[in-house]
C-alpha cells in the first residue's frame, strides 16, 4: 500500500494523529519538500516525534524515477510525506496514478493546506478565490508573466488571488514577489496589482505575520523568515474589508474597495 500524508504547515507536530499512526505503522517512510516546506522543524525532530527514519526524495527521484518507492509499496507499507496537505501537486497525482496503473493500493490523509489557513488568517471569504499560481524568480533574465495574468483574470472576476512564492533555490520574499509583479506591470503599462495586496510568513507557526496594505506600502514592510504567501485580492465584501482591518492592520481606506 501507498499512502500518501500531508505533513501540515510549519512544524512535526502539525501532523493529524492518524498521518502519523500511518507513519508509526509504515515499513518505509519517505518524504520530499521540494513541494513545500516545514521551516520550523528538521529531519532529526521529525524522526524523533514519528518513531521512523525518513528517506528524503529529491524532485528527480519523485517526478522520474519513483520505481523505488512503487516497487516496495507493492508488498510492504510505505508512506510517502508531503508538506502541507497532499495531492495539491500534479506531481503527487501523477505518483498517485502510476501506483494504480501498478495494482497498487492508495490511500490520502490529508493534512493542514494554506488555502485555508490563509482564509482564516485574513477573514478573507474562501470561496471568493479564482485560479491560484507562483510566481517565479527570473530565469536567464526572464519573467514568467502567467502570474500576473492570473491576479488580471481573477480580478476581471472579482476575484481573490492566492500566489504561492518560488522555494526552488531560496524561499522567496513578499517583497520580492512584489518587486516582480511591479516590474512585469511597468513594461506592460497597465495597472492591475497596485491596490491592496495581503502577505502572510510562517502560517501554522505559534507567531505567523499578516498585513495587509496598499501594495507600494506592502513592498517594504518586513514580514522576516519564510515561508511567505502573497494575495491579491478582488474587491472586497464589507466583513472581508473589517476582517483584513482588524486581524492584518490594513488602512481604514481600504473600506473603498468594497464591493
Amino acid at each position: 500500500m501507498l499512502t500518501f500524508v500531508g505533513a501540515g504547515l510549519y512544524d512535526e507536530s502539525d501532523i493529524t494523529l492518524k498521518g502519523l499512526n500511518a507513519i508509526k505503522d509504515a515499513d518505509h517512510v519517505f518524504a520530499e519538500f521540494y513541494t513545500s516546506k516545514l521551516m520550523g522543524t528538521t529531519l532529526d525532530k521529525m524522526e524523533q516525534l514519528y518513531g521512523k527514519k525518513i528517506h528524503l526524495l529529491a524532485r528527480e527521484d519523485v517526478e522520474q524515477s519513483p520505481e523505488k518507492v512503487l516497487t516496495l509499496a507493492k508488498d510492504e507499507n510505505v508512506v510517502f510525506l508531503t508538506g502541507g496537505d497532499v495531492m495539491v501537486s500534479t506531481t503527487h497525482v501523477d505518483l498517485r496514478l502510476r501506483a494504480m496503473d501498478m495494482g497498487i493500493k492508495t490511500r490520502i490523509i490529508h493534512g493542514l493546506s494554506v488555502q485555508s489557513a490563509v482564509c482564516g488568517l485574513t477573514g478573507l471569504q474562501n470561496y471568493r478565490f479564482g485560479k491560484s499560481a507562483s510566481i517565479a524568480f527570473p530565469y536567464k533574465g526572464r519573467v514568467s508573466e502567467m502570474p500576473y495574468d492570473t491576479i488580471k483574470t481573477n480580478k476581471e472576476h472579482n476575484l481573490h488571488t492566492l500566489l504561492f512564492l518560488d522555494i526552488a533555490e531560496k524561499c522567496m520574499t513578499i517583497n520580492e514577489a512584489i518587486d516582480i509583479l511591479l516590474r512585469i506591470e511597468k513594461n506592460r503599462k497597465e495597472d492591475v496589482v497596485k491596490g491592496i495586496g495581503v502577505g502572510i510568513a510562517r502560517a501554522g507557526s505559534e507567531n505567523p505575520v499578516v498585513r495587509a496594505d496598499y501594495v507600494d506600502g506592502l513592498r517594504e514592510y518586513d514580514f522576516g523568515a519564510p515561508l511567505h504567501v502573497l494575495v491579491i485580492p478582488g474587491r472586497l465584501h464589507f466583513l472581508e474589508a473589517e476582517a483584513l482591518i482588524k486581524l492584518a492592520g490594513a488602512p481604514p481606506e481600504i473600506e473603498s474597495e468594497i464591493i
